[in-house]
């Protein structure tokens, strides 16, 4: 059986440490669905069943990062989005605080991958359930990096922190993550989010750099052109700029 210790992380969070679970962001769900309070966060020293977008395995062996976050947004699901990119701002920071000599080697894709010399090490899931008036009733933000050890895919490079420096303990980063989305969201809150879109271009692939986007079971090619007030990925292309709100965006010929 697994087992817990549970304390306070950075910022306000109410961090409970498992030495394994099925998965982290399945127990903050399950959490949320029972009526917890905003501010939990889950870290596991070992995942079994972790997943990432569209269901994929996502594999977290001892040594990798496995956190999962609890928030309660009460905000309009139209810019739910917001928080994705929040996120990625706080996992980017946590990764180049921990790595700073590989620092500008790292960049967001977006929404919330972090990619380190083009190859993926890092990424966010997130989950989560409305209210009856529409409103995100619970999110959960699940993170994971490839600190020890990268899963090898078929369609995308990948790369652990390990094949280029000696790894943090996964609760290092997991604290500096955590002292970062409190800090950020802080600054969503109060209504400041072009901040944190600023931020996200600074910690992005330049404007210009060759993308392609998932269109409904094609692909839409074209060029990163930022983002827009909101958040949401401008792509130019052939036919001019294209605005997504949501849509798997693979990098150059890898698309």
């Amino acid at each position: 059986m697994s087992t817990a210790a549970a304390r306070e992380g950075g910022g306000g969070w109410r961090l409970e440490a498992y030495e394994r679970l099925p998965s982290t962001s399945d127990l903050c769900a399950e959490r949320a669905r029972a009526g917890e309070a905003e501010g939990l966060a889950v870290l596991a020293g070992q995942q079994t069943k972790g997943r990432g977008r569209a269901q994929r395995v996502w594999l977290s062996p001892p040594g990798n990062l496995a956190l999962s976050v609890l928030l309660r947004p009460r905000t309009p699901l139209a810019i739910a989005g917001q928080w994705a990119l929040l996120a990625g701002v706080a996992l980017f920071e946590a990764l180049a605080s921990v790595a700073p000599a590989l620092a500008g080697d790292l960049r967001l894709k977006w929404p919330n991958d972090v990619m380190l010399a083009g190859a993926k090490l890092a990424g966010i899931l997130i989950e989560g359930a409305t209210d009856a008036a529409g409103r995100s009733d619970w999110m959960v933000l699940g993170f994971g990096a490839n600190l020890v050890a990268a899963p090898a895919l078929p369609d995308r490079r990948t790369i652990a922190l390990a094949e280029r420096m000696p790894p943090p303990a996964p609760d290092t980063l997991a604290e500096r993550i955590l002292a970062g989305l409190w800090s950020w969201r802080a600054v969503l809150r109060q209504g400041e989010f072009a901040r944190i879109r600023g931020a996200w271009l600074d910690y992005a692939h330049p404007p210009g750099t060759a993308l392609s986007v998932d269109c409904g079971g094609a692909r839409c090619h074209g060029y990163f052109a930022g983002l827009d007030e909101g958040g949401a990925l401008l792509l130019e292309t052939e036919d001019g700029i294209r605005r997504f709100q949501t849509g798997e965006v693979m990098l150059g010929a890898a698309a």
